[in-house]
């Protein structure tokens, strides 16, 4: 085509400098004979320049867009550390994602990357933060622990983070005004993208004070109504179960791609739904949801790919991210928490009614139980504390509880004792409080005590998730097998009347 236009423009134009000879050689008036060479062949330039500058324009470029994406990340800035072979943390994530994400690819948080809404937990929050500028995410949605947080605290979060926090329907209760912005609009390749984040009221029926969470619908209306023909693929972060993920997509068909969590197990396969695509994530910061997609203006969204990768140990850990999990910790060691308060603790204890035991320490145990202090001292449990000493993470509230007797307990340890009392996994991590099991033994008439029955469900306590190896109680509860001591059983028997 473009040969004939060519052609064509070549025979036009030297025919009419032909007409303009003859015109001079007869002595017409020069430019009587320009115009009319120039009238006739105006109609040929311009129809000829059309046809080339239309037959020259490119066809419309595709974009590569993959889309990586996280949900219920819940704190694992880095795996615990209790054992090997454990998979997930943020550390692995970066790795992956530094090795093979292109500029174009898109990085998103769907919720719930705080573990919970206690002041450590915001504290941490503020590395989770960090660590997702560091591996340069688009946007982070709201979820329902995030939700838990204050408006006041929400408001510092927003202030401090340098990655875009997004949620269309979460507001001051007192003046209906949005903490965080409904959406952003960004550019890959001139494809324009709208990000828009909601989360579910029902997933947080009790949201942190100074705050409301408005209809996942209703936000949704005005927001696509603010963002109508500013975007060229519109992306829905919303946490919120499966079966909502599929109702959002039959009403709102402008969201050519949904990503979701708050459910119980990442995706089987991408789903369709009406016009939108539906991917979901979870799993504690161990999967990594990855969606491939191909944008052509004025062509139909393509799938190239997707997968739910696991973040397995075999994935080296990022050591930026590694020495940021050190900094919380080493400013979780020096601030003072609602929890090292024993006033704190006892709060949601009813008025007037004092406990009726406490935790007096194993070492008042094994006097008496020689049997079981045996098994105990040749297990693990008797070192638990050693291990976050190790990792530095002794003064770290979220892994205490499980390496220490009563942590959270008005009784209990707590962090000021630095490991000098009440440390590792005792017999009243177990048991429970015994200091009145103690008074009946020690003679106090007064008191007529009896434990309650234990079983594998007191185990999984803290045998769970990624704190644990898959945990079979049966062939677990052989390594530490105890109970009532022969000889102990014997002397009670013999002085019984």
């Amino acid at each position: 085509m473009r040969c004939y236009i060519r052609s064509f423009l070549k025979r036009n134009f030297r025919k009419g400098g032909a007409n303009l000879r003859v015109c001079h050689e007869s002595r017409q008036g020069f430019a009587t004979c320009l115009k009319i060479s120039f009238e006739k062949h105006i109609g040929f330039l311009f129809l000829s320049l059309a046809l080339l500058a239309g037959c020259s324009r490119r066809a419309p470029t595709a974009l590569d867009l993959p889309i990586y994406f996280t949900c219920d990340t819940h704190g694992r800035l880095e795996p615990c550390g209790c054992f090997t072979g454990q998979y997930g943390g943020l550390t692995r994530l970066k790795t992956v994602l530094d090795a093979e994400t292109t500029p174009s690819a898109l990085r998103l948080d769907i919720g719930n990357s705080a573990a919970g809404a206690e002041d450590y937990d915001f504290v941490e929050y503020h590395y989770m933060l960090q660590a997702f500028a560091a591996m340069h995410y688009d946007a982070i949605n709201i979820g329902a622990s995030e939700a838990q947080f204050t408006v006041a605290q929400l408001r510092e979060l927003k202030k401090n983070s340098t990655t875009p926090i997004l949620c269309a329907n979460l507001v001051d209760k007192s003046t209906g005004a949005q903490i965080f912005d409904a959406y952003r609009i960004i550019e890959r390749s001139g494809q324009r993208i709208a990000l828009i984040g909601v989360v579910d009221p029902r997933a947080a029926p009790t949201p942190g004070a100074g705050l409301s969470i408005g209809g996942m619908e209703s936000a949704l209306e005005k927001t696509l109504g603010d963002i109508r023909g500013k975007a060229d693929l519109i992306v829905l972060l919303a946490f919120t179960d499966e079966a909502t993920l599929t109702e959002l997509a039959q009403r709102f068909y402008e969201c050519q791609v949904i990503l979701g969590g708050n459910v119980s197990q990442p995706a089987q396969q991408l789903q369709k739904e009406n016009r939108s695509l539906i991917y979901f994530v979870t799993n504690e910061a161990r999967a990594l949801g990855i969606l491939h997609l191909r944008l052509t203006q004025g062509a139909p969204l393509q799938v190239a790919g997707n997968e739910i990768r696991l973040l397995n140990d075999k994935i080296p850990q990022d050591k930026s991210l590694s020495d940021l999990m050190q900094k919380y910790r080493a400013e979780i060691r020096a601030t003072r928490l609602a929890i090292d308060d024993p006033n704190y603790l006892a709060a949601d204890t009813i008025p007037g009614v004092r406990a009726a035991a406490t935790y007096a320490g194993t070492e008042k145990c094994l006097t008496c139980h020689k049997e079981a202090a045996a098994a105990w001292v040749a297990s693990a449990h008797s070192q638990a504390f050693l291990a976050l000493t190790a990792r530095k993470a002794d003064a770290d509230p979220k892994c205490i509880g499980c390496h220490t007797v009563g942590f959270g307990n008005a009784s209990g340890y707590r962090r000021e004792f630095a490991g000098a009392k009440l440390i590792n996994v005792g017999c009243e991590s177990c048991h429970g409080p015994g200091s009145l099991h103690i008074r009946e033994r020690e003679g106090d008439t007064s008191v007529h005590f009896t434990f309650r029955p234990l079983d594998g469900g007191d185990c999984v306590k803290c045998h769970y998730g990624e704190f644990s190896r898959p945990f079979d109680w049966k062939e677990q509860w052989q390594l530490i097998k105890h109970g009532k001591d022969s000889q102990r059983t014997a002397a009670l028997s013999a002085s019984a009347p």
